[in-house]
């Protein structure tokens, strides 16, 4: 059975910088997307680098300022327009970390889907980190309703990521489609990527009167048709998107006659679309995603939902360890394993865990009788147990290594510990190189600080 590290998921950044260029969908702007490398934690963010000083636009739901036919971004009044197709290409791949740098306020549209992409980004491959994944956990229902408009969105409880979209346009070209995804890089890359941006004929007007879609084209969009056309209307749209008048219409209700890559293609595509908007709430979702009829106004407002109602879980991202996840890691045995819980863990920077003292700690009998005082040793030993558990959790196979101290520094003890104590451990890690580490530790009793230290180990193989 896998102990809680190994069951864990690591966040990923991409090995080195890659970029394409292209125009945006609705600014219709010459753009060169370039993707780079970012530490752990650091999540997703754009990078108007056409801006004086290359503002960051962190992608996160509370830069969400429009959402009227993509979802726009902004801070600073510095704006990212339709982010979605990057962002699901980014978490499709199980990407945590990444700065996306712009030269214009809009990503290409490319092909209009997110295959292009992720082809980029698998060519230079994913790097694994050393913090863990951040999540939102659903251990209850979060619903969404627009009435009016027919719009439902529900997340419910599930062990992984699921999406079920039901669509129904009420057009003979479209008709009514539904599709489950269930979320792996590879079914992400096979089955959603692929599936392109789309549009009814009848809108096409009133957007371009909107100033939008300026860079579409047949080439990037799937247009649908959804009407009788007058021959003045089909000479406009021809002109629009500079296609052959002969062959616009087309025999599969596909403006220009366009092959479909999925049967279902737009509904697949509004799961690709929504991943993307979820994509905003910097964490990945462990739960069962069921839309209806849903767009990205419905995706954000239901997005925000799941943030107000897991704010305390998206603001925590603590990792914690009983005794029995302890033992699976720790080579320390009774009387000797001087932790009995990790009440918090940061991969690689911080623990934080417990030692509760009782009068039947055997080295009270000899430290001394009739006044009991817990060896200062022993409480540094606590700490170095504790920076062991942290330094074990920064690398592979852990339950193969052993830590060693090799030194010592500056210790100072400043309040007896007593029976009926709690001792709390503060251990940070300030260097690890070459298999060799250093600790800041401290040790608490309540909020009064008893111990201090700095530690030096090495970890080495066990003996088979």
């Amino acid at each position: 059975m896998k102990n809680k590290l190994e069951q864990k998921l690591y966040q990923n950044t991409i090995n080195e910088k890659i970029g394409t260029e292209g125009v945006g969908l609705h600014t219709g702007l010459k753009s060169m997307i370039t993707f780079k490398p970012a530490p752990d934690n650091s999540g997703i963010n754009f990078k108007r680098v056409d801006i004086k000083n290359s503002p960051l636009i962190p992608a996160n739901i509370d830069n969400v300022i429009d959402i009227a036919r993509a979802t726009v971004i902004a801070k600073d009044n510095n704006r990212i327009h339709t982010v979605e197709h990057v962002l699901s290409a980014v978490v499709g791949l199980g990407i945590d970390n990444i700065i996306i740098e712009l030269t214009s306020k809009e990503p290409p549209i490319m092909d209009g889907s997110a295959e292009l992409f992720v082809k980029l980004l698998k060519k230079v491959g994913l790097k694994k980190q050393k913090s863990f994944k951040k999540e939102i956990i659903i251990d209850k229902v979060v619903s969404y309703k627009n009435e009016q408009r027919g719009i439902e969105l529900h997340i419910l409880p599930s062990p992984s990521f699921r999406i079920t979209f039901i669509s129904d346009y009420n057009v003979n070209t479209i008709g009514a489609q539904s599709y489950t995804f269930d979320f792996s890089e590879d079914n992400f890359i096979k089955d959603i990527a692929p599936a392109r941006t789309f549009c009814l004929f009848s809108e096409i007007m009133p957007l371009k009167e909107l100033g939008l879609i300026k860079g579409g084209s047949t080439d990037n969009a799937l247009v649908f048709i959804d009407k009788e056309i007058k021959n003045n209307e089909l000479s406009k749209i021809c002109e629009i998107f500079k296609i052959n008048s002969d062959i616009a219409i087309g025999k599969n209700g596909i403006l220009n006659n366009t092959k479909l890559r999925f049967k279902n293609e737009p509904v697949r595509h509004k799961i690709l679309d929504l991943i993307g908007d979820l994509a905003l709430l910097g964490k990945q979702v462990k739960g069962h995603v069921i839309a209806t009829k849903s767009g990205h106004e419905a995706n954000i407002e239901f997005a925000k939902k799941i943030k107000k109602t897991f704010d305390n879980e998206i603001k925590s991202n603590t990792l914690s360890f009983d005794i029995h996840d302890i033992l699976k890691i720790m080579p320390h045995r009774y009387p000797f394993l001087l932790i009995d819980k990790i009440t918090d863990l940061e991969p690689g920077k911080i623990v934080r865990a417990v030692k509760n003292i009782t009068i039947s700690e055997p080295f009270y009998n000899g430290h001394f009788p009739g006044e009991p005082i817990m060896p200062g040793v022993l409480i540094l030993e606590s700490i170095a147990q504790a920076g062991g558990f942290l330094l074990l959790n920064s690398i592979e196979k852990p339950q193969d290594k052993l830590v060693y101290f090799t030194a010592v520094k500056n210790a100072r003890f400043k309040k007896a510990v007593i029976p009926g104590d709690q001792l709390k451990l503060v251990v940070k890690l300030l260097k690890f190189k070459l298999g060799t580490c250093k600790i800041d530790g401290s040790a608490y009793v309540g909020n009064e600080l008893v111990t201090t230290t700095e530690i030096m180990a090495t970890v080495v193989n066990r003996r088979k």
